[in-house]
């Protein structure tokens, strides 16, 4: 019996056995013509297993690479591409930079600095007054989704004179939403994910047992 674990291992998985199997033996085809025209077939087969991509742009490219792949870049036939080489396809991709975005506090996120200059630039006034408070809500909410205990106004207060450098000022008249308030409303909103998310398996479940039923 053949077993998987004496057979040449498999380069390209999604084509199965017998696409390796008939890419290995073109290799053993001497009549060169011969072995393109066979190769053209063998493509073609590789295309029909995969039909939803044979509209992409570069599905023939991509198909000719494969084959060439699997016959581990052995294969001298008349292909309408250039063959690809080892170095090209195994070779490692441009190292990506990062954004070295120095960020004083990680807790609040990145976009809040953007909101708090767009803040800035607004007259002061009862409007400017009203978005200041609505930054130090979200700020305070951020804060204690990091840190569960507890948070104080002032501190929040303090950092947010930080980040906008000292141009935004709460007023001392204006108190924050209570600590307790926004972890209840936090805890709601949780469960209330947790409750549609099993809600919908248990429709599922209900929806299978009834098919199970009504096929016996």
């Amino acid at each position: 019996m053949d077993y998987n674990t004496t057979r040449n291992k498999l380069i390209i998985s999604e084509y199965g056995r017998n696409i390796q199997k008939m890419v290995e033996y073109l290799l053993t085809i001497d009549d060169r013509e011969k072995r393109t025209q066979l190769a053209k077939f063998v493509v073609q087969v590789m295309g029909q297993m995969n039909p939803q991509s044979r509209d992409i742009g570069d599905s023939k490219h991509k198909l000719w690479d494969h084959i060439h792949i699997i016959a581990d870049y052995k294969l001298d036939v008349d292909s309408p591409f250039p063959p690809p080489t080892h170095q090209e396809i195994n070779k490692k991709p441009n190292r990506l930079e990062y954004r070295s975005e120095d960020i004083q506090f990680r807790h609040y996120g990145k976009n809040i600095i953007s909101i708090i200059e767009k803040a800035n630039d607004y007259p002061d006034g009862p409007e400017k007054e009203a978005l200041v408070k609505t930054i130090a809500n979200h700020m305070k909410k951020s804060y204690l989704i990091w840190n569960r205990e507890s948070v104080s106004d002032d501190l929040i207060t303090t950092h947010l004179k930080a980040l906008s450098k000292n141009k935004l000022v709460l007023s001392e008249d204006i108190r924050l939403n209570q600590t307790h308030d926004i972890l209840a409303m936090t805890k709601k909103k949780k469960a209330k994910k947790e409750n549609y998310s099993g809600g919908s398996n248990n429709n599922r479940s209900r929806k299978d047992k009834g098919y199970r039923s009504y096929t016996k």
